[in-house]
């Protein structure tokens, strides 16, 4: 049985992680950061001195790498045989990489269907760049969070990070497999103008409200 999704789009330093931690602990829905994923093949790849553009190179990574998404805590622990792939995946030469590995149509297929296949376990609030457009589409909760580049900017500043958000965003936005796009059916939410906990707040309301009135839905 599919289990509900809460999908979460957004570019980054959107603010919508936080309000998916959020989400996730209110209705007790197990939280996936899918970026997490992508950040953690591109980690593999630098690792093994591959250039991160290279689709043959991946193909060789994926055909070969023991890769596991786990439940534990509420959270997705993500891990390369018995290795934990968390400390990783915020390294600067992985910030600086991930949106070209992102955007290789073969990790994206690969990494879809692992996302897919985790609605068979639990209920989720997944957050990502396509999640209401390609891997949950069918799902009745979409949000799209965004704020204008300042606030990004400045979160990102705060975060420690200094990858160019303007270049992610136009890879982001612009690559041929499932670029960053809010669906039509997907609540804009400005993370600028109002706080993560008001709008997981919101979030929430609308999800409980629709459930109320549509008992079905698991």
């Amino acid at each position: 049985m599919l289990h509900s999704v809460i999908c979460l789009d957004g570019p980054a330093a959107s603010g919508k992680s936080t309000v998916a931690r959020l989400v996730a602990h209110d209705l007790g829905y197990v939280y996936v950061d899918t970026g997490a994923m992508y950040r953690a093949f591109t980690f593999l790849t630098l690792e093994a001195g591959h250039d991160p553009a290279s689709r043959t190179r991946l193909k060789q990574l994926l055909e070969k790498v023991d890769f596991h998404a786990e439940i534990q805590n509420g959270e997705i622990t993500l891990r390369e045989g018995t290795r934990d792939l968390a400390p990783h995946t915020r390294l600067p030469e992985v910030n600086a990489a991930v949106s070209i590995v992102s955007a290789l149509p073969e990790l994206r297929e690969y990494l879809v269907n692992l996302q897919r296949k985790l609605r068979l376990s639990a209920p989720l609030v997944m957050e990502g760049r396509d999640i209401g457009t390609v891997v949950c589409s069918d799902s009745p909760f979409k949000y799209f969070i965004d704020a204008c580049p300042t606030v990004r900017a400045e979160r990102r500043r705060k975060q420690g990070e200094k990858d160019n958000l303007a270049a992610r965003d136009k890879i982001d936005s612009s690559r041929a497999a499932a670029p960053l796009l809010r669906a039509a059916d997907a609540v804009l939410l400005d993370s600028g103008e109002n706080d993560a906990r008001a709008l997981a707040d919101r979030i929430v309301r609308e999800v409980r409200a629709r459930q109320t009135s549509a008992p079905t839905v698991p």
